[in-house]
C-alpha cells in the first residue's frame, strides 16, 4: 500500500461524487480522485466523456487535490460489452450496470490502482455495516428511491471490504441542497441516465450497429393474431411497452421465441399475462457470506428485486439443493415483467441487507 492513510474516491463528473468528495474533505480526510475512462477513441464509446473530465478537474481544483483519468477501456469491451451482446443475442435481458461494478469499478480498478490506498469511496446510494462477528455487510441507503444495492449485489465480500459510501445516509434532495450551498460547479447538471459508461449513445442503435437487425411478427399472444413486425428480437425485453410501435395498447411484451424471432405481446394495464410469481435463480452469488446454509432448503423469508425500483418485494427464498447455486424465490406478490437475464438481488425481510443476487433463468419449476 503506497497511500496508506489516503482515500482513494471515484468521480464521474456528477452532483453525486461531488458531494462526497465535499463530505470527505470536510471529514478531513486525504483523498486522491480517479475518473475511470472507459470508450474507444471512434465515433462508439465514451462520448461525454471530456465534458465529464472537465468537470471532475474543477471539483479537484476546488479542493485542492490530485486526479488522475485512467483507462479501462480495453477491459470493459473485452469483459462487459462482450458480456451485453452475447445476452442479447440470446434473447436475453442483460444488466451492464452490475457487471460494471463487480468487474470494472471494483475489479480491475481496485486491482491496478485502488489496492494501494486504505479506501475507496464511490457516490453510490448504499451503505455498509458490520455485524457482531465482524462480517461487514452491504446495506440499503437512507433513501428507497435512489437506493443502488441492485447494482452492486455482484461485488464481492473482498471488494465490499475496501469500499466506503458517504451518501448512504442522505436523501438525493439533501445531496442536491448540499451542492448547491457548497456551490460546486455541478450543483445543478442533470443526472445521468442509462447504461454505465455509454454516455450518449441510444441503446438500441448500439445493438443495432453490433447485431444488425432481424425482422419478425409481433404476435398477441392469446389470439395468435400478427399485430405488426420488428426489427429483431434483441430489441425487446419482458415487461417491455415502449418501442413496440403498435396502435391500440397499451401492449406488454411477455415472451419470446428465440427460435423463431417472435415477439409475444398483450394488451392492457391489467393483463396477467405480464405477471409471474416464481422466479427461479441460477449463479447465486453471496456477497459477505451464504446467511441461511441448509435451512434455506425447507424456504427462508426475504426481500427482493428483479429490477432497479424503489419497491422491495416480500417473498419465500428456496435452495435446490440437486443443482449447486439455485434457488426459486415464490413472490408474496405478483411480480410485472420478469425477465430472463436479469438479476434477482435479494434481501432481508427488512430490506436493510444486501446479500447477493442471482440470474433470472426463465425456467418453470
Amino acid at each position: 500500500m503506497k497511500y496508506p492513510g489516503t482515500t482513494a474516491v471515484l468521480i464521474s463528473g456528477g452532483v453525486d461524487s461531488a458531494v462526497t468528495v465535499h463530505r470527505l474533505v470536510e471529514q478531513g480526510l486525504d483523498l486522491h480522485l480517479f475518473y475511470i475512462r472507459i470508450g474507444l477513441d471512434t465515433d462508439e464509446g465514451d462520448c461525454s466523456a471530456e465534458e465529464d473530465i472537465e468537470m471532475c478537474s474543477l471539483i479537484a481544483r476546488r479542493y485542492g487535490l490530485p486526479f488522475d483519468v485512467v483507462s479501462l477501456h480495453q477491459e470493459y469491451w473485452d469483459n462487459v460489452m462482450e458480456y451485453a451482446l452475447r445476452t442479447v443475442r440470446q434473447g436475453l435481458t442483460p444488466n451492464p450496470d452490475i457487471m460494471c461494478n463487480s468487474i470494472i469499478k471494483f475489479g480491475y480498478f481496485e486491482d491496478r490502482w485502488g489496492h494501494e490506498f486504505a479506501q475507496t469511496a464511490t457516490g453510490h446510494y448504499a451503505s455498509t455495516l458490520i455485524d457482531e462477528a465482524g462480517l461487514k455487510w452491504l446495506a440499503t441507503a437512507v433513501d428507497p428511491v435512489k437506493d443502488q444495492t441492485d447494482f452492486l449485489a455482484r461485488i464481492s465480500g473482498k471488494q465490499l471490504s475496501h469500499l466506503i459510501f458517504p451518501l448512504g445516509e442522505l436523501p438525493k434532495s439533501d445531496v442536491r441542497r448540499i451542492a448547491v450551498d457548497a456551490k460546486l460547479p455541478n450543483a445543478y447538471r442533470r443526472d445521468s441516465q442509462g447504461i454505465c459508461f455509454l454516455g450518449k449513445i441510444n441503446y438500441n442503435d448500439f445493438i443495432r450497429r453490433h447485431l444488425g437487425e432481424r425482422p419478425g411478427p409481433i404476435v398477441e399472444i392469446e389470439t395468435g393474431r400478427k399485430l405488426g413486425e420488428h426489427r429483431g428480437f434483441w430489441f425487446h425485453t419482458i415487461g417491455q411497452r415502449k418501442g413496440l410501435g403498435l396502435s391500440g395498447g397499451p401492449w406488454f411484451v411477455v415472451r419470446k421465441n428465440v427460435a423463431e424471432n417472435v415477439i409475444y405481446v398483450s394488451r392492457g394495464y391489467d393483463t396477467e399475462k405480464q405477471y409471474g410469481r416464481t422466479l427461479h435463480l441460477a449463479e447465486m452469488h453471496f456477497i459477505t457470506a451464504d446467511p441461511w446454509g441448509d435451512s434455506a432448503d425447507g424456504g427462508v423469508r426475504v426481500a427482493f428485486k428483479n429490477r432497479h425500483s424503489p419497491d422491495f418485494l416480500p417473498g419465500i427464498i428456496r435452495r435446490l439443493p440437486e443443482a449447486e447455486g439455485e434457488y426459486v424465490v415464490e413472490s408474496d406478490v405478483k411480480v410485472q415483467g420478469i425477465a430472463p437475464g436479469q438479476f434477482a438481488a435479494i434481501y432481508d425481510p427488512d430490506a436493510r441487507i444486501c446479500y447477493g443476487s442471482g440470474i433470472i433463468t426463465g425456467r418453470n419449476i
